[in-house]
């Protein structure tokens, strides 16, 4: 197993740069303007100080790249660890992001990013676990782990309109939607069942905030 050492006191794990984090940052929010329209609403519901886990849906590679860039404060991604090889495994640790083993629970990235946490650290979660349609149906129970850990709050993200219809025409600069939901607290009960409840109300919640992206983007195209 791989030595588990404490978070550098900036909200990044052990062998990030700083500066190097930041100017991801700054590329990942100026890279996809030419391609999309993106619409971003709810950052000022982001807590700008202490430990939270962010939770999202992911359909795609973008959905990652889009909220890391569009955050206002650092964030640390848990990211399936086949990425991490040669020049792009590099570059990820460098800008702070944490392998993490799928399939089976990954006691080193966990401990990370529970010292992120701890260190003040926002830590962002796809609790699918893999990348598939984004409904959030088969949750992962990382996250309650992690709140419970630390006592950090939760805060849902949705984003919508990545995913390419199936044999459908799709108009240049298509639209994505990027919305923060309300942080909430979470109370993880005790052993499994408690991690199992509250992935559950995890689940849900994120589910209810996908939904709602949804409807808003039905309506608006049947205005349009």
């Amino acid at each position: 197993m791989t030595p588990v050492t404490r978070a550098d006191g900036q909200g990044l794990p052990p062998g990030a740069i700083p500066w190097l984090h930041d100017l991801g940052r700054l590329i990942a929010r100026l890279l996809y303007r030419p391609a999309y329209r993106l619409r971003v609403r709810g950052m000022e519901r982001v807590p700008r100080t202490g430990p939270v886990v962010l939770v999202a849906n992911h359909s795609t590679m973008l959905e990652p790249q889009l909220i890391f860039g569009m955050l206002p404060r650092r964030s640390v991604f848990l990211v399936k660890k086949e990425m991490f090889t040669g020049a792009v495994g590099w570059g990820l640790r460098r800008i702070g992001q944490v392998p993490v083993r799928r399939g089976s629970p990954d006691r080193t990235a966990l401990l990370t990013v529970t010292d992120v946490l701890r260190d003040g650290g926002l830590v962002g979660v796809f609790p699918e676990g893999t990348r598939g349609a984004g409904d959030v149906s088969q949750a992962q129970r990382g996250a309650a782990w992690l709140v419970r850990a630390t006592g950090a709050v939760v805060l849902p993200v949705a984003v919508r309109g990545t995913l390419r219809p199936r044999r459908t025409w799709r108009r240049p600069r298509p639209v994505i939607d990027v919305v923060v939901g309300d942080p909430f607290t979470l109370d993880v009960g005790k052993g499994r069942a408690g991690l199992v409840r509250a992935t559950d109300r995890l689940r849900e919640t994120l589910a209810a905030l996908v939904r709602a992206v949804d409807d808003e983007r039905a309506r608006r195209d049947r205005e349009n």
